[in-house]
């Protein structure tokens, strides 16, 4: 399996896949979003806190899944990421995992544009859907997926790193999204 291409510009951000050199970057959002959310994601803060150097690399450079992307706001070096996404493959489908944006940037569009990554990512793969879990609890999570035309599944389980928090399946399938202009859509 190849890594992400490509990247998206908007409102004034930068969305990328990442590399090796994003390593740091990575693991300042990351930690940022599970001290933000814990009960959202599958991994704990204090376990992503014991990642070496070496592991946060091999997570960053995108040649192995999970593979992520970063919404960096501000130009060149001095641009920091606001936003991340991951995507893995799981059980033959395009799993969408780590979405978080920091709170100053929510309402921006970024969140779309890190979602749309994913789903472009996936179908450069040939999936024919996205999947992910997320909290119906999580309103505004949930809402938001809804909008992006994810429909939940009867699937229930509880999230591996909080047990009392339930967690839902969502999916979208493909042939459903229209591709960018200049994109062909393969079914």
């Amino acid at each position: 399996m190849t890594g992400p291409t490509g990247s998206a510009s908007i409102a004034g951000m930068m969305i990328r896949p990442t590399s090796e050199s994003d390593w740091s970057a990575l693991r300042a959002i990351r930690l940022r979003s599970l001290e933000d959310a814990p009960e959202a994601f599958g991994l704990r803060h204090i376990d992503a806190l014991g990642f070496s150097e070496a592991q946060w690399r091999e997570r960053a450079s995108a040649t192995t899944s999970p593979w992520f992307w970063l919404a960096f706001e501000g130009p060149g070096e001095g641009a920091r990421p606001v936003g991340l996404v991951g995507g893995v493959v799981t059980g033959g489908d395009c799993e969408l995992i780590s979405m978080w944006v920091e709170p100053a940037a929510r309402g921006s569009g970024v969140a779309a544009a890190l979602v749309r990554q994913v789903l472009d990512h996936a179908r450069s793969l040939g999936h024919r859907r996205v999947v992910l879990s997320v909290s119906p609890e999580n309103r505004r999570a949930s809402r938001f997926y809804l909008g992006q035309g994810f429909g939940f599944l009867p699937e229930r389980r509880p999230l591996e790193s909080h047990p009392s928090v339930i967690v839902q399946t969502m999916a979208l399938p493909l042939q459903a999204v229209p591709a960018w202009p200049g994109e062909s859509v393969h079914e």
